[in-house]
């Protein structure tokens, strides 16, 4: 018991994980403290102490970009006190290299239940949407289950544990596009519209699922909820190493000897990430490159696994945290297939609604893949430098070409002589010599 307990107080999010890997279903669940938030919400708080207490929490979105969660949810509870609002639960986790949702659903899944009832709780929401990537097939089968065991014990439903708060969930599974990790293009796919993403403003906090006003939040996000309702800002606060709060899962992959996923204090290095969890590189393998949180990623070099893996760390080194998954590169890896091996799923996935990502990705691709065989031409190098320019933040509709070109860019800043050595430098110099021919020919 004192073992739980204090694995309870500093992992909130994956302690009640078992040793056997299987799904800890309702009652197992119950019997750890689960659904405890819930009840303490419905009885002695009112929503607006709910998003107050999310908001002091410093708890910020998990998925990737990192804003305040509590802010977030004050800036859309404006708008319901009398009209119809949703939350959507967002389970698309398409990002390569990423894997952390799919654990906390497959495993611990009325964590996640129980922090979607508090948040529309706290919102003024009575219907809520998880949209699960289509890919999760076991995942989809665990949420389906755990949403009527949470129905059958009165979790949802009307009246929830005799308060006046009705709720309803509804699980959702995508088509398969990564495009839909970003919210509002998620909002047109569950619309049953093309999965593009709208203009903003208006924001979805504002104007969202069928014109109402919606809240977006990823599987993490939503499943430290309840730890925060159950013990508190000041507790949740101590956790971390870092002016970012919480624990956050984080994890390595690649030629790692023991890749996976740990719940860690924000504030912990990557370089303790790597030693002391992932156990470091594989017998004749060195870290050449990694990156700190999915394909999406600037990569960083060996000279920046001492940094706190937190968001403002992370961001002043010129890279983002992310999803926190990262990926370790071996010496052996050519930076030139990898980084065109990415942007070849970058360039697929553009929904090609504007003309910077539709038509720039596959141009870098074309390039990255003459550089891969050694065809490349004088210019190219500096024709992806451009390319990276004009795909930069704020010269596309969404984030989806800005996030694409980053490790290209990170990546030509760190190893430009392996782009360098993709120039057939002996065709630019036969094409010398005809050019020359020809004007002395003339």
């Amino acid at each position: 018991m004192n073992k739980i307990l204090r694995i309870a107080e500093t992992h909130p999010l994956t302690w009640r994980l078992r040793d056997d890997q299987k799904t800890v279903w309702i009652k197992e669940y119950c019997n750890l403290n689960g659904y405890k938030a819930l009840k303490k919400a419905l009885k002695d708080m009112l929503p607006e102490d709910i998003v107050n207490i999310v908001k002091e929490s410093g708890l910020k979105g998990r998925g990737g970009a990192g804003f305040s969660t509590g802010l977030k949810w004050s800036l859309m509870s404006k708008n319901t006190s009398k009209e119809c609002s949703y939350l959507v639960c967002n389970a698309d986790e398409m990002e390569p290299g990423t894997y952390k949702d799919r654990l906390l659903i497959e495993k611990i899944p009325h964590q996640l239940i129980e922090g979607i009832i508090l948040a529309s709780y706290a919102l003024n929401v009575s219907r809520a949407y998880i949209f699960l990537r289509g890919e999760y097939i076991q995942a989809e089968y665990i949420l389906k289950k755990s949403i009527q065991e949470a129905i059958n014990f009165g979790y949802i439903g009307l009246n929830i544990l005799g308060s006046s708060f009705n709720f309803e969930l509804v699980l959702h599974t995508g088509a398969g596009r990564y495009i839909c990790g970003e919210e509002t293009a998620l909002i047109n796919s569950l619309e049953g519209r093309r999965a593009n993403p709208r203009s903003k403003p208006p924001f979805p906090g504002v104007f969202g699922l069928w014109g109402k006003p919606t809240c977006v939040n990823n599987v993490e996000t939503l499943s430290n909820v309840p730890c925060i309702i159950l013990n508190g800002v000041d507790w949740y606060k101590s956790l971390s190493r870092s002016s970012d709060t919480g624990t956050k899962l984080m994890g390595f992959s690649g030629k790692v000897k023991n890749p996976g996923v740990w719940e860690l204090p924000f504030g912990i290095t990557a370089r303790e990430i790597l030693e002391d969890y992932a156990f470091g590189m594989k017998s004749g393998f060195f870290l050449k490159a990694w990156q700190p949180g999915g394909a999406g990623t600037d990569f960083l070099t060996e000279e920046h696994l001492d940094l706190p893996m937190d968001f403002n760390n992370i961001s002043q080194a010129g890279s983002r945290l992310g999803t926190a998954l990262s990926m370790a590169v071996d010496n052996k890896t050519n930076m030139v297939s990898l980084v065109y091996n990415i942007e070849k799923f970058f360039a697929r996935e553009s929904c090609g609604l504007c003309t910077p990502c539709r038509d720039g990705l596959p141009w870098i691709v074309k390039i990255l893949k003459s550089l891969e065989q050694k065809t490349g031409q004088k210019n190219d190098i500096q024709n992806l430098e451009r390319l990276c320019f004009h795909l930069s933040p704020g010269k596309t509709f969404c984030a989806h070409a800005p996030g694409a070109i980053e490790p290209l860019q990170s990546a030509i800043k760190y190893f430009r002589s392996e782009f360098e050595s993709g120039i057939n430098v002996k065709k630019i110099h036969l094409n010398k010599k005809i050019i020359g021919i020809q004007s002395n020919d003339i």
